[in-house]
């Protein structure tokens, strides 16, 4: 039995219905129980008014209740908006008012509110879901996904990959991430099973380790920072997980050295690379690191070919993408539609902002962001957002966000800079007491990803020619500050 994303039906209806479909930590869905739970929760959707083309918004972590409610939603033609519990209940208000979503599902409680939202049919008809990015206004952006672009994805993942005959997927992936997508779409799309991974889960790594071999997981997608993780573990290796044999990575670039620490724990592993923006249904290109790419041990690894129903370009160095798995626009914004999207032979195509370069075989290496975002452990950011939820701070005139990284160019972490509002000493200062609980503050607005890791107040911002905050000038400002730390403290 498995679920056909082209038709959004259950189909080989008996076919091994007593195996595993979906796992939580509150235990194993099987496939005649998911049929079952899907069709439930499809009548009290219906019941509770639920109408195709209505967004329905979804809250949770990773409840098996989640996965039902989505496929509930793909049987009725109901756009769902995926909204981890992560998000601050404030954002998550702000996007069921975006979308105009009448209903709400709550997948921890395993049930179904009214908004009070007035619940309003999409101008764009027959829509998967409403994904939300960060924005560069203050406001999460809504990518709309059209149906036609999950069979696609599915069929790559089916036809493609070569997972082997029921596979067992991994899944630790925010469901309002898009990267998700691949876990419980592919698990449900080739008959096996979707290992649901939560975060209380992941935090204890003998518990983690312990469920992931009872589970016999055998494909892993995450980030390359997710898996770096797992590597400060000595167990995590082919002795104490048998089962575990391909690695799918996307979101960040992958390195020679996470790829021979792996091998080095995981000597039979396979290792996918794959690249793409929330905008074009996850990923647009993939490759398998092969001997000759392992030899090569370009730093980083190309992020692939165009997949079979893609076409990707270079326009003046920026990568665009091309196809049916396309999104139909971002919800609302017509100025964002006109700048970032076009159609080309007939097909819808996206400018990512992403710099790359494109070889004589097809294969695409990413080279960074032409503008201000950002991709943090596989979240994407937009620094601008940032920015403004920490002018919204006591005391605050203005603030600016900076990306700190590795020699390499990987992304380590963010720091946070505030323009107070009053006068004092040049350069970084300390933080006034107001500002004690700064983070707590942050975590009303926004969720624990885009909270910097570090504030620093500063009188004044260095500006650029533009007279914006010189995002440049306050990193130099922050190593320096570092660096008299480090001479200071030397004996």
């Amino acid at each position: 039995m498995r679920f056909d994303f082209e038709r959004f039906d259950f189909i080989e209806p008996g076919e091994a219905a007593q195996r595993p479909a979906v796992v939580d930590a509150a235990g194993t869905l099987d496939w005649s129980g998911l049929v079952q739970a899907v069709h439930q929760w499809e009548q009290a959707a219906l019941r509770h008014g639920a109408r195709a083309d209505q967004p329905l918004l979804i809250t949770g972590h990773k409840e098996a209740g989640f996965v039902v409610a989505m496929l509930g939603c793909l049987r009725l033609g109901v756009p769902f908006v995926p909204v981890d519990v992560v998000n601050p209940r404030e954002r998550i208000a702000r996007i069921a008012h975006l979308v105009q979503a009448g209903l709400h599902y709550d997948a921890q409680a395993g049930a179904l509110r009214d908004t009070g939202i007035a619940a309003q049919a999409l101008q764009e008809k027959s829509l998967a879901y409403i994904m939300f990015t960060s924005g560069s206004t203050g406001d999460p952006k809504g990518v709309q996904i059209g149906r036609e672009s999950l069979g696609l994805f599915a069929r790559w993942i089916r036809d493609s990959l070569a997972l082997g005959q029921a596979p067992v997927f991994m899944d630790q992936m925010l469901f309002s991430f898009d990267f998700s997508l691949f876990n419980w779409m592919g698990a449900l799309a080739t008959g096996g099973t979707c290992v649901l991974c939560a975060r209380d889960t992941i935090a204890d790594r003998q518990a983690f380790a312990a469920y992931l071999g009872r589970t016999r997981v055998n494909v892993w997608a995450s980030t390359p920072s997710f898996v770096r993780q797992q590597l400060l573990d000595p167990d995590f290796d082919q002795q104490h997980l048998p089962d575990l044999r391909v690695f799918v990575f996307g979101a960040e670039s992958l390195t020679p050295t996470v790829a021979e620490a792996l091998w080095s724990r995981f000597p039979q592993a396979r290792i996918i690379n794959s690249y793409g923006p929330t905008e074009a249904t996850c990923s647009t290109t993939w490759v398998e690191i092969d001997a000759a790419l392992r030899a090569a041990a370009p730093l980083p690894f190309p992020i692939g070919r165009a997949k079979p129903y893609a076409e990707v370009f270079l326009e003046d160095g920026e990568i665009c993408a091309v196809g049916d798995h396309v999104m139909r626009g971002y919800l609302n914004r017509p100025d964002l539609n006109q700048s970032r999207m076009f159609m080309r032979h007939g097909k819808r195509g996206y400018r990512t902002g992403d710099i790359g370069e494109i070889d004589s075989q097809g294969l695409v290496t990413f080279h960074g962001r032409r503008d201000d975002q950002i991709k943090l452990h596989g979240y994407r950011i937009e620094l601008a957002e940032v920015d403004a939820v920490l002018a919204t701070l006591p005391g605050v005139r203005a603030g600016a966000a900076v990306a700190l990284k590795r020699p390499d160019g990987t992304l380590v972490r963010m720091i946070g800079f505030v323009d107070l509002d009053c006068a004092g000493p040049a350069g970084l200062q300390p933080l006034p007491a107001a500002l004690a609980h700064w983070r707590d503050l942050l975590a009303q607005r926004v969720p624990p990803y885009m909270i910097p890791s570090e504030l620093l107040a500063c009188h004044g911002f260095p500006l650029s020619q533009t007279d914006k905050a010189d995002r440049r000038q306050l990193e130099r400002m922050y190593q320096q500050s570092r660096m008299r730390t480090a001479k200071e403290n030397t004996p």
